[in-house]
């Protein structure tokens, strides 16, 4: 009995943002947005560059206003990386976005206006290359549409959508992203598995408003690793209610859990139990928050028992185990160096530098 398994991608086209390249089988990537105020120029540039620096590769900012496209340009100058303008109401904000040099503009059909205002956008953005996400959530969805669904139905997302697609594609544009998010972890898995049997775009994922960092990290961990495991999603965004930085981080963690990405250190930890005899919960998160900034792939187990750590952490990469006063380093499976519980800290450290080559800052 063949017992393997593998995750199937939905076939897409390939949409190029910068140099980042959505669908077609590329690598899923991560997307944030910033929380500064977008006139704030340098508090937006310094924003920009901690969620690149944290393993983002899109960021989308607000524009909110004529004061606020006005400072695009200048952000542009001074981030190298992928912007994306997210527009409501005033579709001449995106013509401002996208004459400033912006990568993707993201639009609403529920509040962006008449056709025409569409068109305007897509003639733009069709002259400059710049591709369009149309952005479906249950905040604003077209009056036609909620009368017809109701507020929050999967129905009303893809029917949205598709229209908005439409009226891209009547002008021979083609380089669209769609995303259909609800705060519904359920109603949007069933919005996104209905939308990627009807089209080839590529798709953005996410749970809109998913809440704060703890509940909206589960949220978004649910739905959106549903979606991934089958194959659904391009590109997505992890919602929270907290620094955004955070944001990049649950949406790394999201992908190395359902095997899509395997750069960095991947830590894996027991729950402890009776028979933990050292403080394993802090130096567990100490390792992981020492290790964040390493590329190489690695998969570092810390354990609390030194009777089975050497078993659990033969998946790992590398590992410790601790209990009685005394520490163990493990590699593949294997005890390779005993030594008092004090160093098992610098130990693993010590080894994780050896093996990836990359500087931690103790």
């Amino acid at each position: 009995m063949d017992n393997t398994f593998s995750t199937t991608r939905r076939k897409s086209r390939t949409v190029k943002v910068g140099p980042v390249l959505i669908g077609g089988g590329f690598p899923v990537s991560i997307q944030s947005m910033t929380t500064a105020d977008t006139r704030d120029v340098p508090s937006t540039v310094a924003q920009i560059n901690r969620l690149f620096e944290a393993g983002c590769e899109i960021v989308r900012l607000s524009v909110l206003n004529n004061q606020a496209a006005d400072c695009l340009r200048d952000i542009r100058r001074q981030v190298t990386g992928p912007l994306v303008a997210d527009i409501h109401f005033n579709y001449k904000l995106a013509l401002k976005a996208i004459e400033a040099g912006f990568d993707k503009i993201r639009i609403n059909p529920g509040n962006i206006g008449d056709d025409w205002k569409v068109r305007e956008v897509t003639r733009a953005a069709g002259e400059a290359g710049v591709p369009i996400r149309i952005g479906v959530n249950s905040g604003s969805l077209p009056e036609d549409l909620l009368n017809r669904y109701g507020h929050d139905d999967p129905r009303a997302f893809v029917e949205a959508a598709l229209r908005e697609a439409a009226v891209l594609e009547d002008m021979d544009f083609r380089d669209i992203i769609i995303s259909v998010k609800s705060s519904s972890a359920a109603k949007s898995f069933q919005a996104y598995s209905m939308l990627a049997e009807r089209c080839d775009y590529p798709l953005h994922i996410g749970i809109t408003e998913a809440g704060t960092l703890e509940t909206g990290t589960i949220k978004s961990s649910v739905g959106l690793g549903a979606l991934l495991l089958r194959g659904i999603g391009d590109t997505m965004r992890v919602s929270l209610t907290a620094d955004p930085v955070n944001e990049v981080r649950v949406a790394r963690q999201i992908l190395k859990s359902c095997e899509l990405k395997s750069d960095g250190i991947e830590v894996i930890s027991c729950p402890t139990c009776g028979r933990c005899q050292i403080d394993l919960i802090p130096l567990a998160e100490s390792i992981e928050a020492k290790t964040r900034h390493i590329k190489t792939p690695l998969k570092v187990a810390v354990m609390g028992c030194a009777v089975n750590g050497p078993g659990e952490a033969r998946a790992a990469d590398v590992g410790i185990s601790g209990g009685a006063g005394r520490g163990q380093l493990i590699k593949k499976g294997e005890v390779v160096k005993s030594f008092p519980e004090a160093e098992l800290e610098k130990m693993l450290l010590d080894e994780i530098e050896a093996m990836t080559g990359e500087k931690i800052e103790r």
